[in-house]
């Protein structure tokens, strides 16, 4: 019998970022981008839990990362795509940095990621999110 989690998010990017990628394809100096973005739709998903978050992705959804909220020192958002979709990076104990890119509801997630490694951590909100 497993620890039971509550589940705040699990789906995959943006369907937006598909579409404006898959419109800007059509020129030859953005098909990286528009194939990036394909593979993105495909294989990367995201759970954020509330004890854990969890990216599934690679190439053919193999690899998978699991990061509980006690390792996490910092966390960034960027706004994309006029504001409905963003990436959400997240620094680790050990320095590494981990970006989630084109995530839906970006900041709602940002926020419950916070308060989550505020609540693991005892440190205080600003100070996780601080620029």
């Amino acid at each position: 019998m497993g620890i039971r989690e509550n589940t705040f998010y699990e789906g995959g990017p943006h369907i937006g970022d598909l579409i404006i990628n898959i419109l800007l394809g059509f020129t030859v100096i953005c098909l990286p981008l528009t194939v990036g973005a394909i593979v993105r739709a495909i294989w990367l998903r995201y759970r954020i839990t509330d004890r854990r978050i969890s990216i599934t992705g690679g190439w053919m959804g193999n690899d998978r990362t699991d990061i509980i909220y006690g390792e996490i020192v910092k966390i960034a958002k960027i706004p994309r795509g006029i504001g409905l979709w963003g990436d959400i990076v997240v620094t680790l104990r050990d320095k590494s940095r981990l970006e989630m890119r084109a995530v839906p509801r970006f900041r709602e997630i940002y926020d419950y990621m916070a308060e989550k490694v505020a609540d693991k951590t005892g440190r205080s909100v600003e100070a996780i999110t601080a620029q």
